[in-house]
C-alpha cells in the first residue's frame, strides 16, 4: 500500500491536492466519507454515517468538525490510478482559521451548498479563504434528496434553485478572484465543475456523467420518491461524480505551483529556488510549509506540510526559519485519517505527515539548512480574535503544566492568542468566539486532567482619535536633553478599508517598498506622507514628517518601538489603538549618541503620543459582528426584538418561500448567550451565522461606563 502511494507521488500529473469546504452542516465530512468508500477504505453502508474524519471525541459529541482532518486515497480514472490528497475543512466560523490554513496547502477545493439552505454567509467566507491563496473551487449542490422528499419540488423547480445556487456561487468568485483568475475559475453546469447529489444516499449526479449513462433528472427523483435510494446509488454513486470532476478540473501541483507560488511566496520567483518551485522539482532544494501542528500521545508533534519543492525523507535535517533553528526528521508519512502510515520519502507536490519538528509552529516554512529560502507569505485569517477569557488553573502546581500547554495552543493555532497579564499574572486566550476557546483550550485542558477557572467572556476593545491634535505636543527625555513634537491624526477611510479589505499588509511593516507606497497613495494618502512612512504596525502609520533634524535616523528603531507600545496599549483603558496616524513633526536632539539611548527616547515619544491621543477626541471602538438570522416568517418579530434588546441594528430583512432572512448589526459585548435566547425566542427555529466582524466608535454615552469597567477589569483603578 504505501510503495504503491510513493510510487504515485513520483508522477506528479496525477496527483491533486484538494480540500472541501463548507458552510457549517452543509455535509462536508459525510462528503469525504463517500470519496473514502469509493476508494475502498470504508465500506458503502458506513459512508456517510461513519464520519470517518471526525475522529476527535469532541467532535463526535457535538456533531460538527473542529479540526481539520487529512487522508490520501487512490483513484482509478480511465484505466489511471490517481493519488488524492483530501483536507475536511471544519465549517463552524469559530474554526475558520483552520480552513485558512488547509487552503495554504490544497491546489483545489470542493465547496459544497445545501439544496435547501444555499449560500450561506460561511460558503462566501471559504470560497475568499480559498480564492485567496489562489485555490481553484468547483461546486456541489448537497441534499437535493431533501427537494424531493421535504419540499416536494418538480424538476423545473429545482433547476432555477440551483441556477441560482450556481449564478450567486460565480458572483462570489468574481467578486473575490483577482481579475486574471475571475473568469479561469467559474464553475459551469455543462462541463461538470457543477454536480449535484446527496452525500448521506450516497448519489451524485452532473451534466457529463447524464450523457455518458443516459441517466436523466427525472429517473433520479422517481427513484427517490420510491425510495429505491440504494439502487440510485449504484447507477450513480457520488465518489465516481465528484471525483471525476476533481481530475477533470482541479489542477495537479505542475499546474498549480506555476501560478500559486508568486501569491503565497515572497521570494523572487526568477531565483533557483523559485524555478524549483515553480516548476515542483522533486530534486531541487527542499521547501515546504507547516499547516498544521497536531500532539499526538505516541509521536509527540505531528506536522502536516505541503511539500512545493524537493524530498523529503527519515533522518533528514530541515531549517525552521521562523523559529531560526536545524531539526531532524524522525519520520515522514501519508495520512489516513486518524492513522498514518510511514513512507520512505515524501515528493514535492504532495501533503506529507512529519514526526520531529517539536518546535514547529502552523504557517511556519522548511528548507534544507544548506540553502535558505525566504519564507512563505504569512497566512492571514479573514476575522481578528474579538473574545477574550482569562484562565488559571485551581491548583498552583498545575501551572507548569497549564503553561506549557497554552504555547502548545499558540503553535498549534495562530488565531488563537496567548497572553500573560505581566501585572495581575492572568493568562489571558482571545479567539473568534466562546465556542473556540471552549474546544481548543477549555475542553482539552479538561481532558487532560487539569482544573481550571475561567473568567467570564471579556471583549477586546480598540482606542482611536476622531481629531487632530490642536498643537504640537512635546516630549522631553528624562535628562532634559532631547526633545520629539508629536502630533495625532485619524487614518484616512480609504486606508482603513484597504486595511480592512487585505489590500494593504496591516499588521507590521518596517520596511516600506516602494509599490507599497503606491498603494498609499492610490488609497487617498497623501504622497509626502507615504514616503515618509517610518511603520505600519496593527493599521496604525508612524511617519516622520520633519525636516533636516540632526541624528534622527539614528533614532528610527527607538521611535519604532515608542510607537508600539502605545499601539498596544492606549492611553484610554490601554486597550489596543487602531486606525491611528502618528506624526513626528519636529526634534531636537543631543549631539552625543550616548544622551539619546533607549532610556532617553523611548519614554519621552511615548508619553508624548499618548497625550497627542488625549487631546484628539479620544473614543473607543467596539467590535460588532454582521450576522445573518434564519427565522420562519411567523416568527420574525421575535427574533427582532431578541436583536433589538442587544444594542443591534437590523440591516435587511427579505422573505421567500415563508422564511425570512434578516441582516443585522450587533455588538459582540451584547452577544453572550444569543444563540440560546435566539432559541427559545423562534421555538428552535430561528438560527444565526456570521458575516464579518467589524469595529465602531462606542456610542459617546456608553464610553464612561465601559472605560471605567475595563480599568477595574486590568486593576488599573
Amino acid at each position: 500500500m504505501a510503495e504503491d502511494i510513493v510510487k504515485l507521488m513520483r508522477n506528479r500529473e496525477n496527483i491533486r491536492n484538494i480540500g472541501i469546504a463548507a458552510h457549517i452542516d452543509h455535509g462536508k465530512t459525510t462528503m469525504t466519507d463517500n470519496l473514502l468508500s469509493g476508494a475502498g477504505m470504508l465500506s458503502e453502508e458506513l459512508a456517510g454515517k461513519q464520519l470517518f474524519t471526525d475522529f476527535d471525541k469532541q467532535e463526535q459529541e457535538r456533531g460538527i468538525t473542529i479540526y481539520s482532518a487529512n487522508v490520501s486515497i487512490v483513484y482509478n480514472y480511465e484505466n489511471q490510478n490517481y493519488l488524492i490528497n483530501i483536507i475536511d475543512t471544519p465549517g463552524h466560523v469559530d474554526f475558520g482559521a483552520d480552513v485558512t490554513r488547509a487552503m495554504r496547502a490544497v491546489d483545489g477545493v470542493i465547496v459544497l451548498v445545501c439544496a435547501v439552505e444555499g449560500v450561506m454567509p460561511q460558503t462566501e467566507t471559504v470560497l475568499r479563504q480559498a480564492l485567496k491563496e489562489r485555490v481553484k473551487p468547483i461546486l456541489f449542490i448537497n441534499k437535493v434528496d431533501r427537494l424531493i422528499k421535504e419540499l416536494k419540488l418538480s424538476p423545473e423547480e429545482m433547476q432555477k434553485r440551483f441556477e441560482r445556487y450556481i449564478r450567486e456561487v460565480n458572483q462570489l468568485i468574481k467578486k473575490y478572484a483577482e481579475p486574471e483568475y475571475s473568469e479561469k475559475f467559474l464553475v459551469n453546469v455543462k462541463d461538470g465543475s457543477v454536480a449535484f447529489g446527496s452525500a448521506y444516499k450516497n448519489w451524485a449526479i452532473s451534466v457529463p456523467y447524464m450523457m455518458k449513462t443516459k441517466i436523466t433528472f427525472k429517473d433520479i427523483v422517481k427513484l427517490t420518491d420510491q425510495g429505491k435510494e440504494k439502487e440510485l446509488a449504484k447507477l450513480a454513486p457520488l465518489h465516481k461524480v465528484v471525483l471525476d470532476s476533481v481530475i477533470k478540473h482541479l489542477p495537479n501541483p505542475l499546474e498549480a505551483q506555476k501560478y500559486r507560488i508568486n501569491k503565497i511566496w515572497t521570494g523572487d520567483e526568477k531565483s533557483e529556488a523559485g524555478k524549483e518551485m515553480v516548476n515542483c522539482d522533486p530534486n531541487g532544494n527542499l521547501a515546504g510549509i507547516i499547516t498544521k501542528v497536531v500532539p499526538d500521545p505516541h509521536a509527540g508533534l505531528v506536522s502536516t506540510v505541503r511539500l512545493f519543492s524537493g524530498t523529503l525523507k527519515s533522518g533528514d535535517e530541515v531549517y525552521l526559519i521562523g523559529q531560526h533553528k536545524k531539526e531532524r526528521v524522525q519520520q515522514v508519512s501519508i495520512y489516513r485519517g486518524p492513522r498514518r502510515i510511514p513512507i520512505n520519502e515524501g515528493l514535492s507536490g504532495n501533503i506529507v505527515g512529519v514526526i520531529g519538528l517539536g518546535d514547529a509552529f502552523s504557517g511556519e516554512t522548511i528548507c534544507s539548512p544548506e540553502n535558505i529560502i525566504t519564507p512563505f507569505e504569512l497566512i492571514k485569517h479573514i476575522f481578528e480574535p474579538v473574545v477574550t477569557k482569562s484562565i488559571e488553573p485551581k491548583d498552583v502546581k498545575d501551572l507548569p503544566k497549564l503553561i506549557e500547554f497554552l504555547k502548545q495552543v499558540g503553535r498549534e493555532d495562530p488565531s488563537l492568542e496567548v497572553k500573560i497579564n505581566e501585572e495581575t499574572g492572568e493568562y489571558l486566550v482571545s479567539g473568534l468566539g466562546e465556542l473556540h476557546i471552549n474546544a481548543k483550550v477549555e475542553n482539552v485542558l479538561k481532558e487532560k486532567g487539569i482544573e481550571i477557572k475561567s473568567s467570564a467572556p471579556i471583549v477586546v476593545y480598540r482606542e482611536t482619535v476622531e481629531s487632530v491634535t490642536p498643537h504640537e505636543i512635546e516630549g522631553k527625555s528624562p535628562n532634559k536633553h532631547n526633545k520629539f513634537y508629536i502630533i495625532v491624526e485619524p487614518l484616512e477611510e480609504q486606508v482603513c478599508n484597504a486595511f480592512d479589505s487585505g489590500e494593504i499588509e496591516g499588521e507590521e511593516i518596517d520596511k516600506i517598498k516602494q509599490d507599497t507606497v503606491e498603494l498609499f497613495v492610490k488609497n487617498g494618502l497623501k504622497r509626502e506622507e507615504a514616503k515618509k512612512i517610518l511603520c505600519v504596525y496593527n493599521k496604525n502609520l508612524l511617519i516622520n514628517a520633519t525636516k533636516g533634524v540632526l541624528y534622527l535616523n539614528e533614532t528610527f528603531e527607538l521611535l519604532k518601538q515608542a510607537f508600539k507600545d502605545v499601539c498596544d496599549e492606549g492611553p484610554l483603558a490601554k486597550e489596543p489603538c487602531s486606525k491611528i496616524k502618528v506624526k513626528i513633526v519636529d526634534a531636537e536632539l543631543h549631539e552625543d549618541a550616548i544622551h539619546r539611548g533607549p532610556a532617553q527616547v523611548i519614554p519621552a515619544v511615548r508619553s508624548a503620543i499618548r497625550e497627542a491621543i488625549l487631546e484628539s477626541k479620544p473614543r473607543i471602538l467596539e467590535p460588532l459582528q454582521i450576522i445573518r438570522v434564519d427565522v420562519p416568517e411567523e416568527l420574525v418579530g421575535n427574533a427582532m426584538n431578541e436583536i433589538q434588546n442587544r444594542r443591534g441594528q437590523i440591516l435587511n430583512v427579505e422573505t421567500e418561500l415563508g422564511a425570512s432572512i434578516i441582516k443585522a448589526k450587533l455588538p459582540v459585548a451584547e452577544m453572550f448567550g444569543f444563540e440560546s435566547a435566539l432559541k427559545s425566542a423562534t421555538k428552535g427555529k430561528g438560527f444565526y451565522s456570521l458575516i464579518n466582524v467589524i469595529f465602531e466608535k462606542l456610542p459617546i454615552s456608553l464610553q464612561e461606563q465601559v472605560i471605567s469597567k475595563i480599568k477595574k477589569r486590568k486593576g488599573l483603578e
